[in-house]
């Protein structure tokens, strides 16, 4: 029986969500280490196993897409690629240690074995020959990963960084070989799922910003600047989640019309991906800015707090601008206000530069919720 990806919008299945809970751990993890190692080196081996972990949920997400949660055949997948997730996710505290093999051998086993399944239920010509494709593509990044595991910790990160670079390049590109490559227009796909799919994914993020700011509020002295400093943080936690809620219904309907669900697919995954970066690097900078309102904010802090939220506006605004005929004026002004703001603010206290840029993702919050609905008046543009 060969399936196809049924365009129809389909409810999230509670398996779904269960799966998500492996990667609110993943999340948790993610954040913590950059807390605990805020150098560039550190930030460097967050960012490729954030990657890595990202990919694994990404994929599987777009596998299910293909073929339905309701059926059993995914839903064993699903709980196979949960049980190694678990286990790969754990790894993250001491990937760069005595357990570089865990990490690696759980993700190549979820990232190899899922497509290779994917390859046995019978999709249709075009996903079928396309997926051939990303498996050599994974195959090919294999041995770096390996490699990688097997020297120290200071050669891995080279090694792991070129691994990450390849399965990006692969992404971004949608895997091609030598005279083939995909073409994605009337695909069947249903594209309303993955997006739904990854609203629920930036739940998950916020739902750890939050966290992260409650476990900081409750490990601080209840002094005034305490609470100042967890008010302004959970205030831009809300502003961001306004950003990304409150424009997305004419995305929503933009995934229901076009003839290329896919290529609309592929992008918001990838802005999804730098979406979630950011708002980790933004719950670690307000937990920096809890625990130490008076200091100097520095270089390290104001990456986080400005940062953080400039590769979450930006990447909804590339993604905006994949969809539609325009980019809005307003987020390039407010990302050009958080660069400023980074830079003019190193040696205020931290309190002060986490106000300053909370207050510029609050002010655009509040002026696209003036301008319903959502922001700047956008027309879909054809499907290249």
């Amino acid at each position: 029986m060969q399936l196809t990806s049924d365009p129809a919008r389909r409810e999230v299945t509670p398996l779904e969500l269960f799966f998500d809970l492996v990667y609110v751990f993943a999340i948790g993890q993610l954040s913590h280490r950059l807390l605990v190692h805020p150098t560039w080196t550190g930030a460097a081996q967050a960012v490729v196993l954030y990657l890595a972990v990202y990919a694994a949920w990404a994929y599987t997400t777009w596998a299910v897409t293909l073929v339905p949660a309701e059926n059993p055949r995914t839903q064993r997948m699903l709980l196979g690629v949960m049980f190694a997730g678990l286990f790969m996710n754990a790894a993250i505290p001491r990937a760069f240690g005595d357990a570089g093999w865990v990490f690696v051998a759980t993700f190549l086993l979820i990232h190899i074995g899922r497509t290779i399944w994917l390859l046995t239920v019978g999709l249709d010509r075009i996903n079928q020959e396309h997926f051939v494709r990303v498996l050599i593509w994974f195959v090919a990044a294999a041995p770096l990963w390996l490699t990688g595991a097997a020297v120290d910790r200071d050669a891995r990160l080279a090694w792991w960084a070129a691994a990450t670079l390849v399965e990006l390049v692969g992404t971004w590109a949608g895997h091609p070989l030598p005279g083939r490559r995909l073409d994605s227009q009337q695909v069947a796909f249903a594209g309303g799922h993955l997006l739904e799919r990854g609203r629920l994914f930036m739940i998950i993020a916020f739902g750890e910003a939050v966290m992260t700011t409650g476990t900081a509020l409750t490990t601080a002295p209840y002094e005034p600047m305490t609470l100042l400093t967890s008010s302004v943080a959970l205030a831009g936690t809300v502003a961001l989640f306004w950003l990304f809620f409150n424009r997305s219904e004419h995305i929503i309907h933009h995934y229901e019309r076009t003839e290329d669900p896919i290529r609309a697919g592929r992008s918001g995954v990838l802005s999804l991906m730098a979406s979630v970066a950011g708002m980790i690097a933004a719950a670690a900078g307000d937990e920096r800015v809890i625990a130490h309102p008076m200091e100097h904010a520095g270089l390290t802090t104001n990456l986080l707090l400005f940062g953080g939220p400039a590769l979450y506006i930006g990447a909804q605004t590339w993604h905006g601008a994949t969809l539609f005929d325009a980019v809005s004026p307003p987020r390039l002004v407010a990302l050009s206000a958080l660069v400023a703001g980074c830079a003019v603010t190193t040696a205020a206290p931290a309190y002060l530069s986490a106000l300053v840029a909370a207050a510029i993702v609050v002010a655009l919050a509040v002026y696209e919720d003036r301008r319903q609905p959502g922001g700047a008046r956008t027309k879909p543009i054809p499907p290249r």
